[in-house]
């Protein structure tokens, strides 16, 4: 099953930037899709790979500060070629 996934990290502290972009740059090197946006980064891939990495990389980054949400939405679909038409 494919699935398509939209995180965003918020630290909750002073200086955020570098768990974010941590974040990102693990994403960037587990061979998953990625796409990135200003406010998100989308995964996508096969369900029990993508969220193996992701339960992985999501500790790892909460791990990295003092408080922070993880926000994450899952579609059942790859949704990596959707473009939109208006």
């Amino acid at each position: 099953m494919d699935i398509s996934v939209e995180l965003t990290l918020t630290p909750l502290q002073d200086n955020y930037e570098p768990a974010i972009i941590n974040f990102i740059k693990s994403l960037r090197a587990s061979g998953l899709t990625i796409k990135e946006t200003p406010l998100s980064t989308q995964v996508y891939g096969e369900y029990d790979k993508v969220m193996g990495i992701l339960n992985a990389e999501m500790k790892t980054a909460l791990e990295a500060v003092d408080r922070g949400l993880m926000y994450i939405k899952i579609v059942k679909s790859d949704r990596s070629d959707y473009a939109a038409d208006f």
